[in-house]
């Protein structure tokens, strides 16, 4: 037969095996607190519970009570992650970025803005221009150039000085080395279209090009 001490001395016990198996996400520390009190309340006088006993749980109370302070503010730093994301991500919208990238969507009617990266100065850099179609349609010399970023414009005109229409374009920088020629990142523009929230990171949808994290981008424009 059970006595009052018998069940008072496995109530937490009980609430452990019972939180454990448990799919109810409400347990928490007003459940602990609650069964803690009662067993106070009912253990057998002639067999109180001892010292370290009862500081063990209390101990375990707050365990439970940190954790559930600790979701509570992380909850509200992610909360405010996101209010954070979304504000920077409707100020991108309709503006120009510059991100690493070989195509570009060109308004031909004017001046094109680009720039390469140059890894060491080189006496022949160059940037050879395609169509979509994948076809060369200019070229722009840039001569001798030192290290570092380097800027180029094209005028929109293809070899024989036509304007071509506006579209899709790709660059290939190159660079001429004692070795042999080498290939060039390029920083390209592009426009904002829209921003999806969610995941990891901030991704923007950019004009004709598709979809870049934000951590891409190097530059904001106006």
């Amino acid at each position: 037969m059970s006595t009052v001490g018998d069940v008072s001395g496995t109530a937490l016990d009980q609430y452990q095996i019972k939180n454990e198996r448990s799919t109810n996400k409400d347990l928490g520390k007003n459940e602990f607190l609650n069964l803690l009190v009662a067993q106070l309340n009912n253990q057998n006088p002639l067999e109180p519970q001892s010292n370290g006993e009862f500081i063990a749980q209390l101990a375990q109370f707050s365990q439970v009570e940190g954790i559930e302070k600790l979701n509570t503010s992380m909850g509200s730093l992610l909360t405010g992650y996101q209010s954070s994301q979304a504000l920077q991500a409707s100020s991108l919208v309709g503006r120009k970025v510059i991100i690493p990238s070989e195509k570009a969507v060109v308004d031909t009617s004017e001046s094109f803005k680009a720039s390469l990266v140059l890894p060491a100065s080189s006496s022949n850099v160059y940037v050879n221009i395609y169509d979509k179609a994948g076809s060369a349609v200019s070229r722009v010399n840039l001569g001798e150039q030192a290290a570092g970023n380097v800027s180029f414009i094209w005028d929109g005109k293809d070899s024989s000085g036509n304007l071509l229409p506006p579209g899709t374009y790709k660059f290939e920088a190159q660079a001429s080395y004692a070795e042999g020629t080498k290939g060039l990142y390029t920083m390209l523009p592009a426009n904002v279209d829209s921003v999806t929230l969610g995941g990891s990171e901030l991704m923007l949808n950019l004009a004709g090009l598709g979809s870049v994290p934000m951590s891409q981008v190097q530059v904001i424009g106006q």
